[in-house]
């Protein structure tokens, strides 16, 4: 499959307008004074399905022309992305989702139409993939090393630097590489001097060996509350990372923590660990952001907060109803 360009960005925006939200721009006072920087976060929180990914699932569903089922495997944002996408597309879509699945994504899926599969052992989840689209004679849809879905994913980058063309730096987290791979076509087909960084967990650090070894280097027992970013990048995501990238940005799960915390106690915003992710370079003041205008995707906000509420309801008084 050829590589996507800024031009498959374009297009993949027209198909999408509508469709997709257009997603704001927010500021924080205290993050730019934490920070030292001018920072804008670009909230795909409030997307469809919650996170970036609709747009990448919907760019990709509407470029397969037939009516075969789709089948995609994710446990997560990917997975509700597809479901919605088939569901607009008049498309069925068959989900592997192996375990440990989260119950909230699981829900959502099955809420927009999706078929459920899961795979009796996590680890024969692909194989467990490819024999279901042999099956079905399905359409196979990756979740980031597909060309359809980076050139969808970069449409988020193209309408933040629509809403703010003097960005000088992006952010973005990095698993298999789709979001950062559109990003980088998107923001170097506006201004090829806009630096793009990738911000990875330390504990699931294989893109930045990948991108130095110039090879795929497997992502081996990833250790990290960042879920979505357990993966390795792909055969298409690895060489336009490799061109465009600036750099990369190194994040302990403490660093991960407390980056949630800020945003959602300064900002009011619930977002994903792999979201804060790329807020965390800015709250330990990286020397190469201090004093510039950045930009920060924050990929999602689907975060499982039912040990919060149960907490809260077991500290109340049950309601009686009376008043």
């Amino acid at each position: 499959m050829a590589l996507p360009t800024f031009h498959d960005v374009e297009r993949a925006a027209a198909r999408l307008k509508g469709v997709a939200r257009e997603t704001p721009v927010q500021t924080s006072r205290q993050l730019d004074g934490y920070s030292h920087a001018s920072v804008f976060l670009k909230c795909e929180n409030f997307q469809r399905v919650g996170a970036f990914k609709f747009r990448g699932a919907y760019n990709a569903v509407t470029q397969r022309s037939s009516s075969q089922p789709v089948v995609a495997l994710s446990s997560g944002n990917h997975a509700q992305g597809i479901a919605l996408a088939c569901r607009l597309s008049g498309k069925v879509a068959h989900l592997v989702m192996p375990e440990p699945v989260n119950p909230i994504k699981r829900a959502a899926v099955q809420e927009y139409g999706g078929i459920v599969h899961v795979p009796a052992d996590p680890r024969d989840a692909e194989l467990f993939s490819r024999d279901l689209v042999r099956e079905l004679q399905g359409e196979w849809i990756e979740a980031f090393n597909d060309a359809d879905v980076i050139a969808g994913q970069g449409t988020a980058a193209l309408e933040l630097l629509g809403h703010v063309p003097d960005l000088e730096i992006l952010l973005g987290p990095i698993g298999g590489g789709g979001l950062l791979s559109g990003t980088c076509l998107a923001a170097h087909g506006i201004n090829p001097r806009v630096r793009v960084f990738a911000c990875e967990p330390a504990g699931a650090l294989d893109a930045l060996y990948s991108i130095r070894e110039n090879r795929i280097v497997p992502q081996e027992r990833p250790q990290t509350i960042a879920e979505g970013l357990r993966t390795s990048v792909g055969t298409l995501t690895l060489p336009v990372l490799r061109d465009h990238l600036a750099g990369f940005f190194v994040v302990e799960e403490e660093e991960i923590v407390a980056a949630m915390r800020f945003v959602y106690e300064r900002m009011k915003l619930v977002i994903e660990p792999a979201s804060a992710v790329a807020v965390a370079p800015l709250l330990r003041r990286e020397p190469a952001l201090r004093g510039k205008r950045v930009g920060v995707i924050i990929s999602g906000g689907n975060v499982d907060l039912s040990q919060y509420f149960d907490g809260l309801s077991s500290a109340c008084p049950p309601f009686s109803g009376e008043r």
